[in-house]
């Protein structure tokens, strides 16, 4: 029972990892000292979507549903949760790297903005 617990537990911080790589950019316009904590972690989703990799998570997941007597699967989380979903044919390499883009881009125009407000800011403070 509570191996399956922690399964669950798992899934729900693998997908708020995952919505914090996406989306945490703008929680950084609104307190730049988060990027220490968001730029990691876009960089390891970018480099796990474009190396293929599995994130350890999954692994994590699988063993603990194991142990509780429930079937694991194959794959990674975002093919097994996510890509069912918008997906339905599986996850391709074209796919990965269209998100691992994705990542990339939107993060990328969200610290672009902020360095424009800093910059911004500090012409500000000199005139």
């Amino acid at each position: 029972m509570m191996a399956a617990w922690l399964a669950d537990a798992v899934v729900l911080v693998h997908l708020a990892y995952i919505v914090f790589v996406m989306l945490g950019g703008l929680l950084v316009l609104r307190w730049p000292r988060l990027a220490w904590l968001h730029l990691p972690a876009a960089a390891w989703g970018v480099a796990v979507e474009w190396s293929g990799w599995i994130c350890p998570l999954t692994p994590l997941e699988n063993t603990l549903r194991q142990r509780a007597g429930l079937q694991a699967y194959g794959g990674d989380f975002i093919q097994h949760y996510v890509l069912q979903l918008i997906y339905p044919d599986g996850l391709t390499r074209e796919i990965q790297m269209v998100l691992g883009a994705l990542v990339l881009a939107l993060n990328m125009a969200v610290y672009f903005a902020l360095y424009r407000r800093v910059r911004r800011r500090r012409a500000n403070a000199r005139a």
